[in-house]
């Protein structure tokens, strides 16, 4: 059974960066879509970024051009490199990865059937 596990949060003033880590254990080959999403306290969770295997991302808009998601293969990691973090940024955040084929980068929260158990990330004003 595949497990996610999810590393590298913590708290960052303003402008400041953080890089999230996943590790993806157990039967993966399955899984070719992977994503982060964030949620705080009364609001849904959202997607932030997504990769499929063929290395497509997407973003939410928020995040263009300070966030970037990354997966390295071989050691089945994937990463969220956070910069220009602003207080809005801060949230649970969530990795998950989805069975099946996925030819699109995807934040169907429905779709996704492993996710790792969060890390906060703070980040103050």
């Amino acid at each position: 059974q595949a497990q996610l596990v999810e590393s590298g949060g913590g708290s960052v003033q303003a402008g400041g960066s953080l890089r999230l880590s996943c590790a993806a254990s157990g039967y993966t080959a399955n899984y070719y879509c992977m994503a982060w999403f964030r949620q705080v306290p009364g609001k849904e969770r959202e997607g932030v970024a997504a990769i499929v295997s063929d290395s497509s991302t997407a973003y939410v808009d928020s995040v263009k051009g300070r966030f970037t998601i990354s997966k390295d293969k071989a050691e089945n990691i994937l990463y969220l490199q956070m910069n220009s973090l602003n207080p809005e940024d801060t949230a649970m955040y969530y990795c998950a990865m989805r069975s099946g084929w996925c030819s699109i980068p995807s934040f169907d929260i429905g779709g996704y059937n492993v996710w790792g158990q969060g890390i906060e990330v703070t980040v103050g004003a």
